[in-house]
């Protein structure tokens, strides 16, 4: 592919004004993101899913949130694991494709309310595990069996009503922010 290059000296003008801009964009996101979250090198919107995971699962399955504070490490944890590889090795393919079609056709809020329906579908699984202690082994080397996204599409709908006005508000917020 070859550059278009403008004829004259503007060319350098226009290399600089995007290179300026590029250190506007840098330091408005500096300035609006925790140094902690912009060194991880984790995209923002992983913060927010994992900030929402959180509090929808204290709101909607206190039992479930409860049981991994006892076993010692956050929901947020494997929730991201399992956003992050798309669900991949823990979900058959055809429930990987609705999952994935799901967050692409109704928005990136869904990958939260799927995250939820899935701890919901394996809440006496994570109640008995938590119990012989080995939550987090199970929950990282097991697959999700039975899960299957049409049947929670309800769950994740009444989900979606009570929390989508704010959710996607902070999601947005961080795309534009990082922009």
């Amino acid at each position: 592919m070859k550059w278009y290059r403008p004829p004259g000296r503007w060319w350098i003008a226009a290399v600089w004004y995007n290179s300026a801009s590029d250190e506007v964009v840098q330091s408005t996101r500096k300035r609006f993101l925790p140094v902690d979250t912009i060194e991880t090198g984790i995209h923002p919107i992983y913060f927010c899913s994992a900030h929402y995971i959180e509090m929808l699962l204290k709101a909607e399955l206190p039992l479930v949130f409860s049981a991994f504070h006892m076993s010692g490490f956050a929901p947020s944890q494997i929730c991201l694991q399992w956003i992050t590889q798309c669900f991949w090795n823990y979900l058959d393919w055809i429930e990987i494709c609705h999952y994935i079609a799901t967050c692409v056709v109704l928005g990136p809020d869904y990958q939260v309310y799927v995250c939820i329906a899935v701890l919901k579908h394996l809440q006496q699984d994570i109640l008995q595990h938590t119990q012989t202690q080995d939550l987090q082994v199970f929950l990282k080397e097991e697959a999700l069996h039975g899960f299957r996204v049409s049947n929670y599409f309800e769950y994740m709908e009444m989900l979606e009503q009570n929390y989508r006005p704010v959710l996607l508000r902070d999601m947005r917020s961080i795309r534009v922010q990082s922009a």
